[in-house]
């Protein structure tokens, strides 16, 4: 099992069949996921760069085979077969909305396991990801938002992406990863 470097990572999403927009995305949210892992570094806690940088970086590449909400698995599956490590393709699977229960993947017709985030290396990526809308960085009630009009007021995924974004604030010493902008009134 291996782990790749940021171009053969980048490469290896080409090389799948994902579309420039996905590849794109993936860029953006690797950077937004190293800014906050080295932030949380500073704060003393251990965190792998390159596996978050690597894993964020990948985190979508099932997109080159659907767009539906398992692409997270499809994923998996598919950094499995290219041997790359077990935790990038933890990173893969555990990424989607804010990770998805046991439960959940049994309604949704997933094979039946827990995708919610466990390590830090995987929080990271997943909180890295609802921040980035595309290529633009957005604050996470937008994506609550989105996720609420999609998912319903009350889906549990709400409370688990704000649970989310408190832990890695915390870890962070407090530094919110936030697009601030002044709007024209």
């Amino acid at each position: 099992m291996r782990l790749p470097d940021r171009a053969e990572a980048i490469e290896m999403l080409w090389e799948a069949g994902c579309p420039r927009n996905v590849v794109e995305h993936c860029i953006k949210v690797a950077s937004l996921a190293v800014e906050i892992a080295e932030a949380v570094r500073e704060r003393g806690v251990k965190v792998d760069l390159r596996l978050v940088e690597v894993g964020a970086i990948l985190h979508d590449i099932g997109r080159s085979r659907t767009h539906g909400v398992e692409h997270g698995v499809v994923g998996g599956r598919i950094v499995r077969k290219m041997g790359l490590s077990e935790e990038v393709a933890r990173i893969v699977e555990r990424h989607v909305g804010a990770g998805i229960t046991l439960e959940e993947a049994v309604k949704l017709g997933l094979p039946p396991e827990d995708y919610t985030p466990k390590t830090l290396e995987e929080k990271i990526v997943c909180y890295a990801d609802k921040l980035i809308e595309g290529e633009k960085r957005v604050d996470l009630e937008e994506t609550i938002h989105k996720f609420s009009q999609e998912l319903g007021e009350d889906h549990p995924s709400l409370e688990r992406l704000r649970a989310l974004q408190e832990e890695i604030i915390k870890l962070a010493g407090g530094k919110a990863f936030i697009e601030t902008s002044i709007k024209a009134s």
